[in-house]
């Protein structure tokens, strides 16, 4: 259910891991993936310390918001990789870039068993590297599709032509979700701001909404200077709201090597210096989703979630922060509330067994349909009643828009990791489940790294 909810589909109360200390957290970037594994290919950070209080964030009481219903066996949305393989630098990837990676079509089907006997879902997010890398991904839209799920391609577009989206909508596709940032090496666009690479969104978006019936989604990582961009893109979204469906914000995240925590796998100790997202420079990696939701309330103060999922270890943690709006084009009239979003996953679960993962644009169109729901919401309801402030309103067609804040792993101070609650990007890893943000572990590490603070020596 992104879609419904505001996903390709925070936390208030986050401490930083210590002044000066590691703050590990793998970077969420769903579709971007690093070329290369030779740090001077990375952009230059100039490194500062960790800060403390310098972001402002809004305070969110978590029971006053709907947590969605998703679980580990029970959830929305899979994540499957077909390949680890990408044709574009992106600054928050969290994989390494394998040109020889493309799984067979009979493992990818196994895959998809494993999801199938271990996990209910509504949506598989089709992602690597970059899918469209594969040379059978259109087979691979079609074998999810097949098997009655919908199949939702994840990718930053870099090779997406008319010719092929045709293709894979025949094939069954459900939907895109393009990642397009400034942190990202894309021919012809570097350099460009967040603002500029509006201009490129809307490339997209209109691609996808001629060829017609697909999902449209963006994503982009938030960095600490990007973050005063986003009220700019949320604005753009709105302008568009009648073609582009989602709005994904990810809070970038990174391991900071620097010797406050000893890092464990299978009760031995490690380095951690050689997996994908370590690093020894100290960009900013504490950003919350209530610091992002701060920044767009200043340019938009009615801006209201109604939705999320806690993290493992806090649950009054904003991990997932969804949000939904209705609008005619270029004017929002309201934010539906926690109830419409209940009645949207729990209806759709007792009549399909499953959690909603992504809608049609259809219903994304039918805004005024959904303000029969108006006496269970009140935030429909407002909605309402500042769409037909304007009887004349009536005649211009009502969208719906979700917009969704991501803040992924986070390390507490006595080296806890808090993860996302009913992670719905968990992938299969040797026959399992396992977090696909930090899949890099287990592939070369042999399991998931456990943090402990380093021992303070006695009279410190």
């Amino acid at each position: 259910m992104r879609q419904l909810l505001g996903a390709t589909l925070g936390d208030p109360h986050l401490l930083p891991a210590q002044v000066g200390c590691t703050t590990f957290a793998g970077s969420f970037n769903p579709n971007a993936r690093r070329e290369t594994p030779n740090q001077d290919d990375a952009r230059p950070r100039n490194p500062a310390p960790v800060q403390e209080n310098a972001l402002m964030s809004e305070q969110l009481d978590h029971r006053s918001l709907y947590r969605l219903p998703w679980s580990l066996p029970d959830n929305a949305i899979s994540w499957l990789e077909p390949t680890a393989a990408c044709n574009l630098y992106c600054e928050g990837c969290y994989r390494t870039n394998d040109p020889k990676s493309h799984k067979p079509l009979d493992e990818i089907a196994d895959d998809l068993d494993l999801f199938t006997q271990l996990r209910t879902s509504d949506g598989i997010s089709v992602a690597g590297g970059d899918p469209l890398c594969h040379p059978e991904v259109t087979d691979i839209v079609a074998m999810i599709a097949g098997r009655g799920l919908k199949p939702i391609l994840n990718t930053n577009g870099l090779t997406l032509s008319r010719e092929l989206l045709i293709e894979m909508k025949r094939a069954g596709l459900w939907g895109l979700t393009l990642h397009i940032d400034s942190k990202q090496r894309r021919p012809g666009w570097r350099g460009k701001s967040e603002v500029e690479l509006n201009e490129l969104r809307l490339k997209f978006a209109q691609l996808i909404a001629e060829v017609g019936g697909l999902s449209c989604a963006f994503n982009s990582t938030v960095y600490e200077d990007t973050l005063e961009s986003v009220p700019e893109v949320v604005d753009w979204g709105e302008k568009h709201i009648d073609i582009v469906h989602v709005l994904v914000f990810i809070a970038f995240r990174a391991a900071l090597i620097d010797g406050c925590f000893d890092y464990y796998v299978n009760g031995r100790i490690i380095d951690l210096s050689d997996i994908r997202y370590a690093t020894d420079q100290q960009p900013r990696t504490d950003i919350k989703s209530t610091d992002i939701l701060a920044v767009i309330r200043k340019r938009f103060p009615d801006f209201q979630p109604c939705a999320y999922l806690n993290g493992t270890e806090m649950p009054d943690s904003f991990k997932w922060l969804a949000a939904g709006r209705l609008g005619t084009r270029g004017k929002v009239h309201g934010y539906v509330g926690p109830k419409f979003i209940e009645l949207a996953q729990v209806s759709h679960h007792l009549r399909h067994g499953r959690y909603l993962a992504y809608s049609s644009p259809k219903v994304h169109r039918r805004g005024r349909a959904l303000l029969a729901l108006s006496p269970l919401d009140r935030g429909m309801a407002r909605a309402a009643r500042a769409y037909l402030r304007n009887p004349l309103r009536i005649f211009r067609r009502l969208h719906y828009q979700s917009v969704m804040i991501i803040q992924p792993i986070d390390l507490l101070p006595d080296g806890r990791q808090n993860m996302c609650d009913g992670c719905p990007d968990m992938t299969v890893w040797n026959g399992r489940l396992a977090w696909s943000c930090r899949l890099e572990e287990p592939m070369n590490l042999g399991g998931f790294v456990q943090t402990v603070p380093k021992a303070t020596p006695e009279g410190h």
